[in-house]
């Protein structure tokens, strides 16, 4: 449901409006296949230290040692979250029904189904409803190295 003109494109409440659902998608580039590989030997205490760096950067060691090489910044992927997937499985299930709901909802709208002032309190719902799933994912989310 959308109450803006066709030129507003952003999520309706900012980052936050939908996390599971978000808007603008990131148009990627060609890459080169990684078909080669860079063997190197280090102490026991170097390899540990090129491991913790990565991770306190959220990066895999071989996206850390490309960065260092080239003195550039990689297109960083946001961190998958840490916490039980299985919890992570029922909240997208839920997710899921939420946006399905939310089809439906703008489809009875258009239809004239469902009058504008129901349509905006179900989704005011259903927004609350997916926040407060966001919240007990975080709640659940374990710290870095578990």
């Amino acid at each position: 449901m959308s109450y803006a003109d066709a030129s507003d494109t952003g999520p309706c409440e900012g980052g936050q409006a939908s996390p599971s659902n978000p808007t603008g998608a990131v148009q990627g580039r060609a890459k080169e296949p990684r078909t080669e590989t860079f063997v190197f030997r280090c102490s026991t205490q170097e390899k540990a230290a090129l491991r913790a760096k990565a991770e306190a950067a959220g990066l895999p060691a071989a996206e850390l040692l490309r960065e260092a090489l080239w003195a550039t910044q990689s297109r960083r992927r946001k961190p998958a979250p840490r916490v039980d997937p299985s919890l992570v499985l029922a909240v997208a299930r839920y997710g899921g029904n939420l946006n399905q709901i939310a089809r439906w909802l703008n489809t009875a709208t258009r239809a004239g189904r469902f009058s504008e002032v129901e349509a905006l309190r179900v989704a005011a719902a259903l927004v609350g409803i997916e926040r407060r799933l966001e919240e007990i994912l975080a709640q659940h989310r374990r710290p870095p190295g578990c």
